[in-house]
């Protein structure tokens, strides 16, 4: 085994750690509301500030594909721009994106349309206790 193969590895394992950290952050915060959580597992980004792309960007690519009949992207990008709405705490865009994205893919539902408000809300807490 060599040298880039064990870092390799060891950067592997990091990753696994941190991303099983960040669930259980979110676990902890949504408490007995499985729903809440699960809505927010599937939908949020845990570090937004990552995506270098804007709710807006996210959305306007989405509607291209959209347009030139590109189910699959176009509902990628909704679900984008919602996960950046959940980020910006704006629940009218977060019900617009994740709409679409259940339009373009019927046999997929979100269950963050079930309680956007709430689930929206949760998020706020998580990103106020643990991005700053």
């Amino acid at each position: 085994m060599g040298l880039l193969d064990k870092l390799k590895r060891k950067k592997e394992t990091q990753i696994e750690v941190k991303s099983e950290e960040v669930k259980s952050n979110l676990k902890e915060l949504c408490g007995s509301d499985k729903e809440t959580y699960e809505a927010l597992f599937d939908t949020m980004f845990l570090d937004p500030r990552k995506i270098e792309v804007s709710m807006e960007e996210a959305a306007e690519k989405a509607k291209k594909f959209e347009k030139d009949k590109d189910l699959l992207n176009a509902r990628v990008w909704y679900e984008i721009a919602g996960a950046m709405a959940i980020y910006e705490g704006n629940v009218k865009k977060v019900k617009a994106y994740f709409g679409k994205c259940e339009k373009l893919s019927p046999n997929k539902k979100y269950k963050i349309l079930k309680n956007p408000e709430k689930a929206v809300a949760k998020a706020q807490e998580y990103y106020k206790k643990y991005l700053t």
